[in-house]
This record gives C-alpha cells, sequence and structure tokens, in this order.
C-alpha cells in the first residue's frame, strides 16, 4: 500500500515493481500463457514477462475477480504471476474490495454458478496507491488540505481492517524537493533490486522450498525463531499497536525477508523494527 499527496510518484514506482521481479519459470509461463488464451488474448508479443495489470476504479466485481453469464477470468487471474495495480483504492466499490481477502490468501478464485463452478489461479501481487485524506493533502508542508478529522476517518474507513491486514507493507510517500538543472540517477537501478530480490528469492527456496509469503503457521514457528528477548520485546510491541494476529504473522514473514535481504541466517531485532514501521494504516495504540 502506497500513501501520500498526489505527484509523489505512487503509480510510477507501482508500474516499475515488474522490472524487480524474477523472470517467470518454465510452469509460470504456461499459466499465464493458458488464462491469456481464456481470456481470448492472442497478442503473446510480451510473453513470458509477468503481468502488470491496472483496472480503473470504476470496475465492476466480474471485471475484477471475473463471472459473468459465461464465467471468465477477471482481472486478479489475469495477474496471476505477476503485478495487480489498484490505484485510487478507496474509490472502489467496498464489496468488490471485499471480494480480494479470499484469493489474497489462497491464490485462487471460486465461482459458483447454477449449472457449473470454476476456479481460476490469482496468485499475484497487490499493490495499491491511495491519498491520505480526501483532498490529498493532508500532512503536506504546504499546510493546504483543508479536511476535517471526520472527513478523513470516513475516507479511510472505506478500507476494512480485514483487507489491510492482509497487505504486508503501508508505505508512506512524501513530496521531495528537485531541480529540473539535476540528472540523479536513482539508486538502488532497477538492475541492482533484481539481483538483490533474486538472492533473497533463492535462500527462501533453499531453506524452506517455497517463498515467505507462503509460510504456513507451523513453517512460520520453525523458519522465523527468534531469541527470547526479541519475542517479548515483539510480543509487547504488537500489543501496543493493537495488531490483529494475522498482521502479526505478516509483520514477522517481513522480517524474515528483510533478514534475507541482508544475506543473514537469523531475524534481528532491527527487522522486526522495521516490519512493524511497515503496518502503519492499521495501527490503534492501547492506553
Amino acid at each position: 500500500m502506497l500513501f501520500g499527496p498526489p505527484g509523489t510518484g505512487k503509480t510510477l514506482l507501482a508500474s516499475r515493481l515488474p522490472g524487480i521481479l524474477p523472470a517467470l519459470s518454465e510452469a509460470e509461463a504456461l499459466e499465464v500463457a493458458a488464462i491469456q488464451s481464456v481470456c481470448g488474448q492472442a497478442d503473446l508479443s510480451c510473453w513470458p514477462q509477468r503481468p502488470f495489470r491496472a483496472p480503473h476504479h470504476g470496475a465492476s466485481a466480474a471485471a475484477l475477480v471475473g463471472g459473468g453469464s459465461q464465467p471468465r477470468p477477471g482481472e486478479i487471474s489475469q495477474a496471476h504471476q505477476g503485478v495487480l495495480f489498484l490505484d485510487e483504492l478507496p474509490e472502489f466499490d467496498r464489496k468488490v474490495l471485499e471480494m480480494l481477502r479470499e484469493p489474497l490468501e489462497s491464490g485462487c478464485i471460486h465461482i459458483a454458478r447454477a449449472r457449473e463452478q470454476l476456479s481460476f489461479p490469482a496468485r499475484f501481487q497487490l499493490i495499491a496507491a491511495m491519498n491520505p485524506c480526501p483532498c490529498g493533502y493532508q500532512g503536506d508542508p504546504s499546510g493546504r488540505c483543508r479536511c476535517s478529522p471526520e472527513q478523513v476517518e470516513r475516507y479511510r474507513n472505506k478500507l476494512s481492517g480485514p483487507l489491510l491486514d492482509r497487505i504486508d507493507l503501508h508505505l508512506g510517500m512524501l513530496n521531495e524537493s528537485f531541480s529540473l538543472g539535476q540528472d540523479e540517477v536513482g539508486k538502488p537501478s532497477s538492475a541492482e533490486a533484481a539481483q538483490w530480490v533474486a538472492q533473497a528469492r533463492s535462500r527462501q527456496q533453499q531453506r524452506q522450498n517455497c517463498l515467505n509469503a507462503h509460510l504456513d503457521l507451523a513453517a512460520l514457528r520453525e523458519h522465523c525463531r527468534l531469541s527470547e528477548a526479541d519475542q517479548q520485546w515483539l510480543e509487547l510491541a504488537i500489543t501496543r499497536l493493537g495488531l490483529s494476529r494475522r498482521a502479526s504473522h505478516r509483520a514477522l514473514k517481513v522480517a524474515r525477508t528483510l533478514a534475507d535481504l541482508d544475506g543473514v541466517s537469523s531475524i534481528e531485532r532491527a527487522h522486526l523494527a522495521e516490519a512493524l514501521q511497515y503496518r502503519q494504516l492499521d495501527r490503534r495504540p492501547m492506553a
């Protein structure tokens, strides 16, 4: 989840994500080609690149999750093995967004009709973007935001807690000063980031034969062990932040991934602290 004022680069950053993901394996490429074939998309000029789908916020439930009189894969299935980008997330119909909860957990979508039941694959990387308030400028140094606390709360309440629980990273973005005369290259480059990602994924596959995001509870306890002091620190932090059990497990998986990116075998407290920093939108501090 990328949230911040307009013009901070949320859409640009999301569109660059496919460039740091590893190439599709042969099996994954065949899955993507099969979905494109079912959808009647014969153009394979981009095959076997990872899909990038960005539906408009006015998309219907059938367009997003699939269905219709003759059920066909929706945007989430067409993003299988790739990226699904939902810009202006609160502007989507809430009922449509709630339909994302099942595929985010299971990696597939089930569609039931009177005469048939179909299952489509839907294991995608969700990237969402939103403004911090209705006008978009809450927290901007210019002070141009005039939204009341009630308006901000009503705007953010368009997203349910269970949906936010399923989004691992909440990244706040701010406007930065710049000069048209500067010609600075972003660091790290996409090629460098892609190399880090490939190395981290390789460590995960060698350790547990799956990615950290796919760890079940038993595997989470086995591969994300903490020292007694760090475990007590994490439990206290989770209690104070009011995180749900699901959000806590996902934060632990993120910490495991941060350790893999650093190339270390054990999760350190710095990894735990950084992972908790990415749970900004679902914090409910206790008194």
